[in-house]
């Protein structure tokens, strides 16, 4: 009993909301459906448990395969487990993978109540047989909490787990339901109130948060009507090298859409002609260069004396990575001290060389790695990254003391005392070149406007995706490319 509610109720909302869901997909099923209730041993099994009996109480096919003996049940899944038997529900204890697989096989849909929040390591056993079923399966799958096999905390796969068509989790989203890789077997997501009382979620150490439209609108930086261009922030953004003008423009234009006042663009001197025509709004910088084309050494004075004259800086976007550009970034970051942005080459070159500048670092700054380039950086390898996004994210907060923006499908926002913020706008259209530079700019312009680094992280990456969600509107998402999201940032940040 916690805050005057018993863990009987809990679970008993928690199976009525399952066996509300498995009504909903039933009612598709011609001539009635056949029901699999797959229950493990623990909590997630006793929600499965009153499910099968609510749905059996109405007259529905149903039957349920516990993976365990009855007598090994304990808690409130034991006393369900006894409330479903004193009503019939039929009940196959532990099962053989021959049963499971002809059940599963012939099942209109399927309850997935497995494996709760608590696993760890890999699964194995009858679970793991389960899941492989269930996989094998052609029926409509319904997880309770999260997919058996999604690591709760992290996202991670525990080595196989449940591909879940509808997933209801209860209270609130896990980690595992809004992180890579196991969202993306989470199918629609509905959070469910189950009764958990209000003070019980105040008083949690919450350290993980769902980036929501109204969060994202509150990390805004101000604006009032008499202001001018001078209130609203300058970005120096250094970038560009032979054949990556487009990355130098599109963080300059995803600044300027962030509501800079006045962006700087310092650039090769070869390129300026070229960057004049692209960028209208921007003002040039032509710098010296190396033999191809890219920033040299020589640069570095000027760059300095416009960023101390700036609220934000931008560095990285198509520097390219010739050894002179990388000496360029490694005196930059060291010496800059205003805010900065840095992304793309700009983490490469440090990556390639010595990563002790940005360690170093007193200026706020954030990193806004892929990632390959957060590989690179923390001398890690990327699969191992994508199968704890999350801690990846953090760990790379603490060892830079800086913001990090860890980019892909759900782009994580850490900070160095380990609050993370886990984005779920956008889609799979952001798969394309300079949409990444779109974001840099979009975050100095914001810092530019006086937000501090994890408020313009926090707002960058949200209105970023969803730019990109509304530029897919009424076409194939892989059709959006990196200016689409400029032409949407307007519409993405007017309030919802």
């Amino acid at each position: 009993m916690e805050q005057g509610v018993s863990g009987r109720v809990l679970m008993e909302n928690a199976g009525r909301a399952v066996a509300e869901a498995v009504v909903e997909r039933a009612a598709e099923v011609e001539g009635g459906a056949r029901v699999v209730v797959v229950a493990g041993k623990g909590n997630n099994g006793g929600d499965g448990l009153v499910a099968a009996r609510l749905l059996y109480n109405r007259g529905l096919d149903v039957v349920v395969y516990l993976l365990v003996a009855g007598q090994e049940l304990t808690g409130d899944a034991a006393e369900n487990y006894a409330a479903a038997r004193a009503y019939g529900v039929p009940i196959v204890e532990e099962p053989t993978h021959q049963q499971l697989r002809e059940a599963c096989a012939n099942a209109d849909v399927i309850v997935d109540a497995i494996l709760g929040t608590g696993i760890r390591g890999e699964v194995h056993g009858p679970a793991r047989e389960a899941i492989e079923a269930i996989n094998s399966a052609g029926a409509e799958v319904i997880a309770v909490d999260l997919p058996s096999g999604v690591n709760s905390d992290t996202g991670a796969l525990c080595g196989v787990a449940v591909a879940a068509n509808v997933t209801l989790t209860f209270g609130l989203p896990k980690v595992g339901n809004v992180v890579y890789p196991g969202a993306k077997l989470c199918g629609e997501l509905r959070v469910v109130d189950i009764g958990i009382p209000s003070d019980a979620v105040a008083k949690a150490d919450i350290r993980t948060h769902l980036i929501t439209p109204e969060l994202a609108e509150l990390c805004l930086p101000a604006r009032w009507a008499d202001m001018h261009k001078g209130d609203a922030g300058r970005v120096l953004v250094v970038a560009g090298s032979r054949g990556y003008t487009g990355a130098a423009t599109l963080a300059a234009m995803g600044a300027l859409r962030a509501g800079a006042g006045l962006v700087y663009l310092a650039i090769p001197e070869s390129l300026n002609p070229i960057l004049e025509v692209k960028c209208t709004e921007a003002i040039t910088l032509p710098l010296p260069e190396t033999e191809t084309a890219s920033l040299s050494p020589q640069a570095a004075a000027a760059i300095l004396e416009h960023a101390a004259a700036c609220e934000a800086v931008a560095l990285g976007p198509g520097l390219s990575r010739h050894p002179q550009t990388a000496q360029l970034v490694r005196d930059l970051v060291a010496s800059i001290e205003t805010p900065l942005v840095l992304d793309a080459d700009g983490l490469n070159c440090l990556a390639d060389t010595d990563v002790t500048p940005l360690t170093q670092r007193r200026a706020p700054t954030v990193i806004t790695p892929h990632p390959g380039e957060l590989a690179r950086l923390m001398g890690r390898d990327v699969p191992t990254l994508q199968s704890d996004r999350l801690g990846a994210a953090r760990a790379a907060a603490k060892a830079f003391s800086c913001v990090v923006v860890f980019k892909g499908a759900g782009t994580i926002v850490a900070e160095p005392d380990g609050q993370a913020w886990v984005n779920a706008t956008g889609n799979h259209g952001m798969a394309s070149a300079g949409v990444g530079d779109v974001l840099t700019g979009l975050i100095a312009g914001l810092l530019a406007g006086g937000a501090n680094p994890e408020q313009a992280a926090i707002a960058g990456v949200y209105y970023h995706g969803r730019a990109a969600d509304l530029a897919a509107e009424g076409r194939d998402p892989r059709c959006v490319i990196a200016s689409d999201l400029l032409d949407n940032l307007g519409r993405a940040m007017a309030a919802e």
